[in-house]
């Protein structure tokens, strides 16, 4: 009786190239803007000016991290080229951009300002707990990718990382204009430890977000949807550079809102706003 000597191949990643240039596109940002973190001199100059610009380029990566976010997803699932090494490089790319970013810049700039050189230890403890609960967050959403459990579909368990990172970064904005020309941030810099804590909890709790996974070139819509979209052009195309202060901390706020009002609302409401016409037709 012979045997035959037989050879498994192991499986082949299926690595996809456009979808994962987007995602390192995303982690290049995150380093940038830890970078410019670290670059920033925040001692005030003969005039007794801080010069902002390396903050608020750090900032500006973070919010273009988010974007390059927004697409790596989307462009996967067009393509129908979702795959388990795009799931893991995208969540550490986000630990990064969204996790170790932000939770640096507000210990940079707030807590290691504020806190007496005796409880410095402090200041680094309440930045890691946002980094801490944005890891958690990750490795609980590809978890539940992995089991096909809700909490990785249409809807977000707990605050997403990348909307926890973009409020934290247009709301320094936004206080950095308030107080471009002082020594400091004033007494609304010590809202962002706050803010962090926050989000921090919002991350790992329960309070389910929508994903929006079904808006994309593809999807059909309604006329509600059109004219919400267009005002929002609108708002871009006349603000402009306002859009970075202003705009962006109400848009991420509201989005963090909606998850405690959502249980409130309607069902038809609910699919008016985040499903689009071909699904809502599939579920009825």
């Amino acid at each position: 009786m012979s045997e035959t000597n037989s050879t498994i191949e192991p499986p082949k990643l299926k690595i996809y190239f456009l979808p994962n240039l987007l995602t390192a596109g995303n982690l290049f940002c995150g380093f940038v803007a830890l970078t410019k973190i670290v670059e920033a001199k925040l001692t005030p100059d003969a005039a007794g000016l801080v010069n902002w610009m390396p903050i608020k380029v750090a900032l500006a990566f973070i919010l273009l991290a988010c974007i390059f976010d927004l697409f790596d997803g989307r462009v996967a699932r067009m393509g129908g080229h979702e795959s388990p090494f795009g799931r893991e490089f995208d969540s550490l790319a986000d630990l990064i951009s969204f996790g170790a970013a932000p939770a640096f810049l507000v210990h940079r700039i707030v807590l290691r300002q504020a806190l007496p050189d005796e409880y410095t230890e402090l200041g680094w403890f309440i930045a890691s707990i946002y980094l801490i609960c944005g890891a958690f967050r990750l490795a609980r959403f590809n978890c539940l990718a992995a089991m096909n459990a809700p909490g990785a579909g249409k809807d977000f368990l707990g605050f997403p990382i990348p909307s926890a990172a973009g409020l934290v970064a247009s709301l320094t904005l936004f206080i950095i204009k308030l107080n471009e020309k002082e020594r400091d941030l004033g007494h609304w810099g010590y809202l962002l430890p706050a803010v962090l804590i926050f989000l921090s909890a919002m991350m790992v709790s329960e309070v389910r977000y929508p994903s929006f996974k079904s808006l994309g070139l593809r999807s059909t819509t309604t006329f509600l949807k059109v004219l919400i979209a267009a005002l929002f052009v609108g708002c871009l195309l006349m603000l402009r550079e306002k859009i970075l202060y202003y705009v962006l901390p109400l848009f991420f706020t509201g989005y963090l809102l909606y998850g405690f009002v959502r249980p409130h609302i309607s069902r038809a409401w609910r699919r008016e706003i985040e499903e689009d016409d071909d699904e809502a037709e599939a579920a009825s």
